[in-house]
């Protein structure tokens, strides 16, 4: 995150950044339902059902909170306003590739916009599926959301910065070691 910044946060894990950001780091969060400002997750006990960001999780307002239709929303998107994307995603390709929907599964939402419309798009997500298998994959094998369109996959493992020979290793999360990420990830590591 860079001060300054609108972000966009998809839904699951990557709603966890607004706990998150550090001090001294000034970003405006958006969610493509209509809100510009959104804060971190509200203490238990203190939600409003009326703040819910784009998957439908209740969310906190700021001083600064703006709100607006979908159409104004995706407007800001669509038209390069936000600057990053902190998406989840289901598989990732080693040339950044994204597929973070399934038939079935919600659908694909305003990703397909955001992955278009933002200047980066960073993927935080398990490197690894509930059975074992890698996520971060040579080829995305689901339906794409976008075509070389991730920047940097964050990952329970690390951090990954896709480059046109493959996936750099930027830093392995405490207590993991190179041998350990190799063996979890299918893709091509430089």
């Amino acid at each position: 995150l860079q001060d300054g910044w609108y972000v966009n946060l998809g839904i699951g894990i990557p709603t966890l950044v607004s706990n998150h950001i550090p001090e001294g780091i000034e970003v405006t969060l958006q969610s493509e339902n209509g809100m510009l400002g959104m804060g971190p997750f509200p203490i238990e006990g203190t939600e409003d059902a009326d703040l819910i960001n784009a998957g439908k999780q209740t969310i906190t307002e700021q001083p600064q909170t703006s709100y607006f239709d979908s159409a104004t929303s995706f407007g800001m998107i669509r038209g390069g306003k936000i600057a990053m994307a902190i998406l989840g995603a289901m598989e990732v390709a080693e040339n950044g590739d994204l597929a973070n929907w399934m038939i079935l599964v919600k659908g694909m939402g305003g990703a397909m916009d955001l992955v278009a419309g933002v200047g980066r798009v960073v993927v935080v997500m398990d490197h690894t599926s509930k059975h074992g298998d890698s996520k971060v994959l040579r080829e995305c094998t689901l339906p794409l959301t976008g075509k070389g369109v991730v920047d940097l996959i964050i990952t329970n493992l690390g951090v990954l910065e896709v480059t046109d020979k493959g996936l750099r290793v930027m830093e392995l999360a405490d207590g993991v070691s190179m041998d350990e990420m190799v063996a979890a990830t299918d893709a091509n590591l430089v």
